[in-house]
């Protein structure tokens, strides 16, 4: 008998599924907002998106970031809806109220800047750590189907109208954002230089935390007890399974090849149940570069 663990009876229930989903875009957008509030404005430092915008109103009137944050983004929502049509759901308007309600938390009520103090770093690593944690946030955000708005939404109104990606107008408006800091008292060419480092490391890390957790493994496990692992996988571990009928070369016998694709949190589970029933077994394990189909990606045309 495969006990469960606490975190996936909780996924088992749709409230439970809510509150987990909610807890963990709530986690990550406060991960996004503090590596902003701690490492990235008071250093000057200018990243790209809405969270840039309001950043560069911030540091030229004193407007605080989750004020701006909020109009900027209801503002954009509402051309959205109304170009667009009613494609922005609860989670979006939610992850907006959170984003900018988080950007207040840190700077007007705990005033994060002077528990880190980030003048003790040099502002190149405030830019690698804010633009790392930042990342590490917002892909943890998006893998729960949460988003903090900003400007996608442009980008979608765009794309509406004219034959372009979404990732090439985000990209273009992102480096607008980023050299219109240059308006700013004090900005130097340094400062503009560090925000394109930000961009390009936010951009790697948020890629690297969402595919990570959508990588998935094919496991081919040979054994002589490999009904009783397919059982075990099938049923204990509900995964689906197929049996290959194969014969080896070199004894002439007949076997069947255990054949698992699983998600990376998964894989941890299925060597634990092969290893309890057949220490013996001969595993490979090989990474996939996708998989489309029920409880895995979409196929998009």
């Amino acid at each position: 008998m495969i006990k469960q663990k606490p975190m996936q009876r909780i996924k088992k229930t749709s409230m439970g599924k809510a509150i987990l989903q909610y807890s963990m875009i709530g986690l990550g957008i406060l991960m996004y907002t503090f590596a902003w509030s701690a490492f990235l404005i008071p250093q000057k430092i200018i990243g790209g998106g809405v969270a840039g915008i309001a950043s560069i109103i911030f540091l030229g009137t004193g407007i605080p970031v989750g004020v701006s944050n909020l109009i900027i983004n209801i503002v954009l929502l509402l051309i959205g809806i109304k170009t667009l049509g009613g494609k922005f759901g609860i989670n979006t308007v939610v992850g907006i109220i959170i984003a900018s309600l988080s950007f207040i938390l840190w700077q007007q009520v705990i005033h994060i800047e002077t528990i880190i103090k980030p003048e003790n770093f040099e502002p190149f690593m405030c830019a690698i750590i804010g633009a790392g944690i930042s990342g590490v946030g917002i892909g943890t955000t998006f893998n729960y189907g949460g988003n903090s708005g900003g400007t996608d939404i442009i980008a979608l109104i765009i794309t509406k109208y004219r034959n372009i990606s979404a990732g090439t107008v985000i990209l273009y408006i992102d480096i607008f954002i980023i050299l219109s800091a240059f308006i700013l008292p004090g900005m130097t060419i340094t400062n503009i230089v560090y925000g394109y480092v930000v961009m390009f490391v936010f951009t790697y890390v948020l890629d690297l935390t969402i595919e990570g957790n959508k990588q998935s493994y094919q496991i081919m496990i040979f054994s002589n007890k490999a009904e009783e692992i397919a059982d075990g996988i099938g049923i204990g571990l509900k995964r689906g399974v197929t049996l290959l009928d194969s014969k080896g070369w070199y004894s002439k016998k007949s076997q069947q090849i255990v054949m698992v694709i699983a998600r990376k949190q998964d894989k941890v589970e299925i060597m634990r149940l092969i290893k309890e029933i057949d220490p013996d077994a001969f595993i490979s394990v090989d990474k996939v570069q996708g998989v489309f189909g029920k409880n895995f990606e979409t196929l998009r045309s």
